[in-house]
Parts: C-alpha cells; structure tokens; sequence
C-alpha cells in the first residue's frame, strides 16, 4: 500500500508535464473502454431483441414449421413476405372459442375481423404506399407499442380475420415460445460475427490499451530507476508505476463507460443503415461492467509492473541509457504455427481437397487468425531490425542512416508506432472475406422473378385472377406425376403445364415448341432425368374445384425442346414434360404436389407491385419468392452494419495508437533529436530521421499484414463452404489503403520535429 500511495504522490507532484501524461493517458483508456463497450453490447442488443420475439410467437401457426395442435381458442397463420430487401411479418389471427386468448405483448387486445394493428414504421409505409394496403385487409385500429416490436423499425402487423379464412392456420392457444422462429442474427452467423469482431477490434484493442498504459515509459523509467538506487525494493519499484497506470486507467474506464451511454443514446435514436435499437438494450450487463472496470484496471497493472522490470532489475543501466537488448527469435513462434494452418487450408482449396469437417475448422481457423494476428505483433521488433541493420550497412544516406541505427537499437519503437495500423490492415482483409461468403447466398442475381404457390391453396377462380396481377409476365403450373406410396420404386417425372406462349414469355430460349403437342424440356449443362425416357407412362391425378377425380396417363414424347430460362437454377429440371393444358379435362388440375409459378421483372419496384396484386386476390397465400428470403436479407443488413461499425471502431483505435504512440516516441527523443541539432543537423534531415523511422517498420508491417491477411482470408472462403476460395477484387483497395496509411504515418511525422532548441533537455537528460 505505501509503494501504491508513493506512486500517486509522484504522480501529482511530479510537475505539469506528469499531468498532462497522465491525463492523455485517462482519456485514452477511456477511449478504448468505450470502444470495448460497444462490441460488448452487441449480443446484448441482439438477445433482447430475440426475446422479444419469442415473447410474441403464436403457440402454433404454419409460418416456416409444422403444428400438430388441435387444440386452441383461436386460429393463427404466418406470413413473412419482402418488402424491399426487408421482410414484412403479418400474423393473421381469428377468435374460435368463448374462452378470450391473451394478447401479445404490445397490443391491448386482439384484432376483430377486418381491424389490422401495425408496427410504426408500417404505419408510415401505408400512408406512401396505398398498395401495402391489399396485404393488410382491414382498418388500422392501432399501433404495436414497444413491447411487441423486436427494433423501432420492424414491419410487423396483426391482421384479424374470420376462422374460415385461415383455414391453413394452427390453432392458437397462447403467444409466447421458447425461441424467436426468425432471429436477429442466426446463431451460427452470430458467432463469425463476434470471431470478426474479436480480430477487428479486441486485438487492436489491447495494443492501444498497452501503449496508453505506457505513455512516457523512458522518463518513467529513469524515475523508477533513481528510486531502486534509493532503496526500494524491486517488488515495490513495479508497485509504484502500476499505481499510475492503474489510476489512469479506472478513471478512464469511468470516463469511458460515461462516453458509451451517451453514444448509445444519440445512436440508438438515430439509428444505423438496416439496423436500429431501443436504447435500453444497449445497457451493458454485469459482466460486461466488470470487465471494463477491472479487467483494463487488471490489464494496466500487469503492463506497468512489466514495463518497471527493466528498471527494478537494471536500475544503473537504465539511469545510463544502456543499449537495449535485441529481440529474442521467439517473438516468431505464433507467427509459423498460424501461417502454417492459413497456407494448409490454401492449398487444400486449390487442389479441390476442401475440408469436410467443419466443427474441427470451426476450432483451427480462428485458432490460426489470432495466432497470425500476435504473430504480426511480435514480430515487428525483430523484422525491423533486421531491416533497419541492412539497410544502415548499405545506405549512403545520412539521414536514412540515423534513422535506421537508432531503429536497430531501439526496435521495440516500431511495435509501439506501427502496431495498430498493421492489425487495422490484417482485420480489413479477414472482413472482407466474411462479406464475400454473405454475398453468397439470400440475393436474387437473375433479372427476374420467380413466385411459387402451391395450387392447393389457389382455386381455380383465384389462379386465373393471379395471372393477371399487374407486373406478372406469364405463368406456368409444376407438377409431379403420381407415385403410389407403397410402392418400392418411386419414379416420377416433373411436368409444366402450359402453352408454348407462355412458355416464351417465361424463357428466352425456347426453341421447336409446336403447340398442342407434348415435348421433353431439354436444359443445357443440366443433369437429365433418368426416369423421363420416351415411351415410358407416367398417371397424373386430376380434380376440379367440385371435388371430381380423373386419372391422366402421360407419354413421355420423343419430341425435345431446348430450354433455358434467366432464373438462378433454372425453374424446370432437363427432362420434364412440356403438356399443354388442353391434353387434360376442362376444369381438372393435378393435385399431387402441384405448384403454381409467376414470372415477373426482379426490379424492386415490380416485385413489391406483384406481391401486392397477389395479395389483393388472396392476402392469406403462402408465396415463396425464389432466390430472395427475406429474414436471411435483413440478417445479412444486420451482419454487415455491425461490421461496418467494427471497421470504424478499428480505424479509430488504430489511429489513436499510431498518434499517441509517434507523439509520444517523438517527445521521448527530444533529448537525442536536440544533440543531433546542436551537432548541426538542419531541421529538414530531422524531419526525414523521423519520416523514415516510423515508415520502412510500418511498410514492412503491411506488407506482411497484406499477404498473410489475403492467405488467412482465402482459407477462411475455403472453410465457409462458399463457392468463392479467392478474392483478387478486393486486393486494390486493400493495397490502396495500406498505402493511404503509409502517407498518412508519413505525414504525421512532419510535424513532430520542433523548431525551438532547448539545450536544457541535454542537461537534465
């Protein structure tokens, strides 16, 4: 405890430039406590999101899975539609017994048929767009309060309806469940996003906390020196500089956690692009107080007793500016393991070897990311003075030559300068990859739009009114042929009903298509269906709208077809059956796992128009809107905002380091760049000293932080089960960057040279 009070009293009576330390020294923990706040209360926003949800889940509806209840007071059907690249929730809900079922949280009561409550933001949609309306049959009679929402701009709505309207539905006992059916993010996305986070701001993080931690550590180190020759014990010599430490960096912790309630609260009002929050979710839990207010304490206290070991132990070599010892080979040793990883799981994706075990990947990808990431930091010292004593043997230069001596004797600067920019550089190209592999799937790339209904659900007055939904460019009916359940060979084959008219209007390449007459559909590059042989038959069970069954027996044609349409994976299998409608009875259409398909125009504008004419026809109908899902859209949204903010967070830790550590080296060589000018040396070869020092470790710092980052990438797309292994768009403008920051480093050096000479420094150095 006394060494602890010596340290605080050295500290407030130590003179003004101690308190200026000091405070920079506050304000820059708090900064990164701040920062660290913000990746903490990530899960929680999202967890309580997700219980929201949950909170407001029917018992039993036929949303995305099955419901064996028969039991409930009430009917309840899902529909989850895009509007955009957002998904809409409607929740159609219908009273069916005497026993009143509670409402969900956020509504007052549950609506009657033909009232609708609506989300807020829904509620301003309707007012701009009159077409929603035709998804939300009814009268608006109230708004969804907080409580029932997931974030302020979900569009979710109860739509009241009549029990033989829904008869599709589950029966409706109660709302709540254990789980949210769509989460805010999916738990396996949830966990790439904390591992990116982890490299893109916790490993910069630590660096910027440690370089606060050690702000003026020369000076520091001469006082603690000339105290161990005063008798303190070595023990007690590293007690004194953590006490500084440690006070600076609980009172930046409070400083910090005071700056991220605030920026919670802007932000959470104002929102981020496809991601908003109510501003009590971003309250930080226990866990995530304890360990900014004493794990940054704890991380201070094991810096400062380490940075005071060299004076505890070596006290007259420190008084007398000994020669620092050159960096020990291991600093190399995380560097090799976590390369050797990244270069395996590269070359098993460019031999085609791509690895099957994903929970073992799970484990060994960020095993290696962290290991390469510390291996970039610890390396560093070593590789600069490796460079800085080549390039000082070769040089002419005289000021390239100071600059690279006094990097080869204090290569431990480099570590402290260029670190953060480094990892920022490293982290930047692990991002990129995460978007490449959420690039992959959930987005609809084809020019058009496909709509999938099942034709059970679609009588036959409806079909025909669907046909003319304005947007919609023709239609087609999908089915299978019958197969007997008992039978031990199920052979079917895929059959599309419809005129060749509409089958031109569906495709752009259809070629020999005579009407009235059957055809196989041959799909170029796809694989043919073996059991679509000719000459083979194949019944077709057939009903009309009275209940009538007729069997239709199908020969498979010799006639071909040569098919290929702009969907994604193409709407027919090679194979099928082109029938023309007239082959079958008037008014029969197949029952068995028979879907109705409408084409439109993929333009933003026409989708929303034709989801919107199908729900003027029947708001109830199940559309399943091939290559676009809706929930894996906004989760996406979500997923690449919040990396968004890591990058920004990333950014700032980065540069604050690279400024605080280059100001800081910069006023501990006062004394060396003040000799150096009484020598003579003009004030334009300090300034290149200074440029140099900082740039060539920095250079060679991306340099390595670009290639291994672009390996560690490929072997993350390699393990992501993507089809996408290399990225080589991203390269310029990961280059790009990197040398911005090597500009920026460069220019942020100029200014550190002083013009007045104090040969005071000498003296008191």
């Amino acid at each position: 405890m006394k060494e602890l009070l010596l340290g605080l009293r050295l500290l407030l009576g130590s003179g003004r430039g101690s308190r200026v330390r000091f405070m920079l020294m506050v304000v820059g923990s708090g900064v990164g406590v701040c920062c660290l706040a913000v990746v903490l209360a990530i899960p929680g926003i999202l967890a309580a999101q997700d219980a929201r949800k949950a909170a407001r889940e029917p018992d039993c509806s036929n949303g995305r899975g099955s419901c064996l209840s028969t039991a409930g007071a009430g009917l309840a059907l899902t529909r989850l539609d895009p509007y955009g690249s957002e998904p809409l929730t409607r929740i159609f809900v219908a009273q069916t017994g005497a026993a009143p079922i509670t409402p969900p949280p956020g509504l007052p009561e549950l609506p009657g048929p033909g009232e609708v409550f609506v989300s807020p933001r829904l509620h301003e949609l309707l007012n701009r767009d009159p077409g929603l309306s035709q998804l939300l049959p009814g009268n608006e009679v109230g708004l969804i309060s907080a409580q029932g929402l997931a974030q302020p701009d979900e569009l979710y709505a109860y739509v009241g309806a009549r029990p033989e309207e829904l008869k599709g539905g589950g029966h409706l006992s109660e709302f709540g469940w254990k789980y949210a059916r769509f989460p805010t993010v999916e738990p396996s996305t949830l966990d790439i996003l904390r591992f990116t986070l982890a490299g893109v701001v916790l490993l910069p993080l630590a660096v910027f906390l440690s370089v606060c931690a050690r702000l003026s550590a020369a000076s520091r180190m001469r006082r603690l020196a000339a105290l161990r020759l005063l008798g303190l014990s070595t023990k007690g010599t590293q007690r004194v500089n953590a006490a500084e430490t440690v006070a600076a960096a609980l009172l930046g912790a409070v400083f910090g956690l005071g700056a991220y309630w605030v920026v919670n609260q802007l932000v959470a009002r104002m929102g981020l692009p496809g991601f908003k929050w109510y501003p009590a979710d971003g309250a930080l839990p226990g866990t995530a107080l304890l360990v900014c207010l004493v794990g940054c304490p704890a991380l201070a206290w094991f810096v400062g007793r380490a940075g005071a070991k060299k004076a505890a132990a070596n006290p007259l070599a420190v008084r007398r500016s000994a020669v620092e010892k050159p960096p020990r080979l291991w600093g190399l040793l995380p560097l090799v393991p976590g390369l050797g990883i990244v270069i395996g799981y590269c070359v098993a994706g460019a031999t085609g070897n791509v690895p099957t075990d994903t929970s073992f990947s799970a484990i060994l990808m960020p095993l290696a990311v962290v290991l390469v990431g510390a291996g970039l930091v610890l390396s560093l010292p070593i590789l600069s003075r490796a460079l800085a004593r080549t390039v000082a043997r070769v040089t002419s230069s005289l000021s390239l030559g100071l600059a690279m001596r006094r990097n080869e004797v204090e290569p431990g600067g480099a570590l402290r300068v260029a670190t953060g920019l480094v990892l920022l550089v490293y982290a930047a190209s692990l991002t990129q990859g995460v978007l490449i592999e959420l690039n992959q799937v959930s987005k609809n790339t084809s020019p058009v739009q496909l709509y999938t209904m099942a034709l059970d659900d679609v009588p036959e007055n409806k079909e025909r009114a669907l046909t003319k939904v304005t947007g919609v460019r023709s239609h087609a009916i999908q089915a299978q042929s019958w197969t007997e359940p008992s039978s031990e060979v199920l052979t079917s084959i895929s059959a599309v009903i419809a005129t060749c008219g509409q089958l031109r209007r569906m495709a752009p390449l259809v070629e020999n298509c005579v009407d009235g007459r059957p055809a196989r559909l041959m799909v170029q590059g796809h694989t043919y269906d073996e059991a679509s042989k000719p000459g083979h038959r194949f019944p077709f069970h057939l009903r009309n709208s009275e209940g009538e069954r007729r069997v239709v027996n199908v020969e498979v044609p010799r006639q071909t077809i040569k098919y290929h349409d702009d969907t994604a994976a193409q709407m027919v299998s090679s194979g099928a059956v082109l029938i023309p409608p007239s082959l079958f009875p008037a008014g029969f259409r197949p029952e068995d796992r028979a879907t109705l398909k409408l084409l439109s125009s993929a333009a933003p504008g026409t989708v929303r128009s034709v989801l919107e004419g199908i729900a003027g026809v029947d708001p109830t109908i199940e559309v399943e809107t091939d290559g676009v899902d809706a929930a894996a859209l906004q989760q996406i949204t979500v997923i690449k905002t919040l990396l968004a903010v890591g990058m920004i967070l990333g950014l700032i830790i980065g540069v604050a380091a690279y400024l605080v550590a280059a100001t800081d080296r910069a006023v501990e060589r006062r004394p060396q760049v003040t000799a150096l000018a009484l020598l003579g040396a003009r004030p334009r070869t300090l300034r290149a000293v200074q440029v140099a020092q900082v740039v060539l470790p920095l250079a060679v710092g991306l340099v390595l932080a670009v290639v291994t980052g672009k390996m560690a990438e490929s072997s993350y797309l390699v393990t992501g089960g993507g089809a996408v292994f290399w990225d080589g768009a991203g390269l310029p403008l990961l280059l790009a960057s990197a040398l911005g920051v090597v500009v920026v480093a460069a220019l942020g050096a100029l200014p550190l040279i002083g013009r007045r000479i104090d040969p005071e420094l000498i003296r008191r150095d």
